[in-house]
């Protein structure tokens, strides 16, 4: 017997979770913050990411067929790649903070990528309640902008620059989890 229409919303008598109640915490790497001249380059990006998502994670099948239908295993977790989207100011902070990432982990003249240790680094996304209670955090290691969108210039354009920003990661953790 299906449930009735007064079980099914007493399933809802909470608020339900908002998708523009997030920050995005993004900790510089110290050589990155002398080098690109950013004293405040964390709250500069913490404040102007317009669109995050929260993390994926995937297993990678193998079938197998002992005996019977064919079942599948898990051997291995997959990441999708992390897309930030970031309102870019009058001085082009943004833009200039993740060029300059860019340019330190492979420098355009010599093209001798730095070692992985020295750039990457761990950022957080986190979800928030309306009365402002941390209602989910994930934590990304291992982070490093692997590509930046263009930025197309218009002179019909009216509105306001927008750089989205891809991360590789090597791991994702729920630290709102508790086992």
């Amino acid at each position: 017997m299906a449930g009735s229409i007064s079980e099914f919303r007493a399933n809802f008598k909470k608020e339900l979770a908002r998708p523009h109640r997030f920050d995005v915490n993004i900790v510089i790497p110290p050589v990155l913050s002398v080098f690109a001249g950013q004293p405040n380059a964390n709250r500069t990006l913490k404040y102007s990411c317009e669109n995050a998502q929260l993390p994926s994670r995937t297993f990678a099948t193998a079938e197998q067929k002992t005996y019977g239908p064919i079942e599948k295993h898990p051997y291995l977790t997959t990441y999708n790649d992390l897309d930030l989207t970031f309102i870019v100011d009058s001085e082009m902070n943004q833009k200039y903070i993740f060029d300059t990432w860019m340019e330190y982990i492979n420098p355009a003249f010599t093209n001798n990528f730095k070692y992985k240790s020295d750039y990457a680094t761990y950022l957080t996304v986190n979800q928030y309640d309306n009365q402002n209670k941390l209602t989910y955090a994930a934590d990304f290691y291992e982070c490093y902008p692997m590509s930046i969108n263009q930025m197309d210039l218009d002179w019909a354009a009216d509105g306001y620059h927008k750089l989205t920003v891809t991360f590789a990661y090597t791991r994702w953790f729920n630290r709102t989890f508790v086992i």
